[in-house]
């Protein structure tokens, strides 16, 4: 364990797998104390927890569906109460459905943009009340708010392109507080979402591979971490120049 986030409080959103749990990992093995929420994969919360407190490390999980904000917010105040504060949040939780414009639903829309965009803002606007300066807040957006990867992803694509837009706006608002607000964009990473899609993904990534969900975990922690204080209102893309 490393000391670069010694003592420091986290809430990590939809932390219980793939990029999320890494982040929760991540987090807990430079030092932090880190609560993070689930919504529907209790075993695999409860798996992580029980992983990290075997380690020496604090963790501990509150389920919580961001598609409703007041449980989301409700869940931070949980996590402030039982971490003593809070200096670090990371959006992780989203959805994704692919589909064609013709087969997307009402319901698939609205569900999208309650996850993916409305859940970090309320995320947002709850933990900064908690926060003092030198808080970190990180959005995991996608590389496809930077170009449309495939068909099928313009809902997702719109989401994600939404939440890096108000990742930048408010960087501009807390920036005085000495709260730093940015985005990291992963591209194809291996995690139980992208299972079985591996030759189809790797066609379209220079790299020759996908991320290892520990990279853009990496990437989360020094941006939260003490070297990130002037890092503000960024969007980094992690895509082994998929986009580039």
């Amino acid at each position: 364990m490393s000391a670069s986030l010694l003592n420091k409080r986290a809430i990590v959103t939809g932390g219980s797998r793939g990029i999320g749990a890494a982040i929760v990992r991540k987090l807990v093995e430079q030092g932090a104390q880190v609560a993070f929420t689930y919504s529907a994969s209790p075993d695999a919360a409860k798996s992580l927890v029980d992983e990290l407190t075997a380690t020496g490390g604090t963790a501990f999980a509150l389920q919580a569906d961001s598609a409703d904000p007041a449980g989301l917010q409700a869940a931070i105040r949980q996590a402030v109460d039982r971490l003593g504060g809070l200096d670090i949040l990371v959006n992780n939780a989203g959805t994704l459905v692919h589909a064609l414009i013709d087969d997307f639903s009402q319901a698939d829309f609205d569900r999208t943009m309650a996850i993916n965009v409305r859940a970090p803002f309320f995320a947002m606007q709850e933990a900064a009340r908690h926060m003092q300066s030198g808080g970190r807040i990180i959005n995991v957006s996608s590389n496809v708010a930077v170009s449309a990867a495939v068909p099928g992803a313009s809902v997702y694509g719109l989401s994600k392109s939404a939440l890096t837009a108000m990742t930048r706006s408010l960087a501009h608002e807390f920036a005085p507080k000495g709260i730093t607000v940015n985005a990291i964009q992963p591209g194809p990473t291996t995690t139980d979402m992208t299972s079985g899609m591996e030759d189809f993904i790797l066609g379209m990534v220079p790299a020759g591979r996908m991320a290892h969900a520990s990279e853009p975990a990496a990437l989360v922690a020094y941006l939260a971490g003490p070297d990130a204080g002037f890092i503000n209102g960024a969007a980094v893309t992690i895509d082994g120049a998929m986009t580039a």
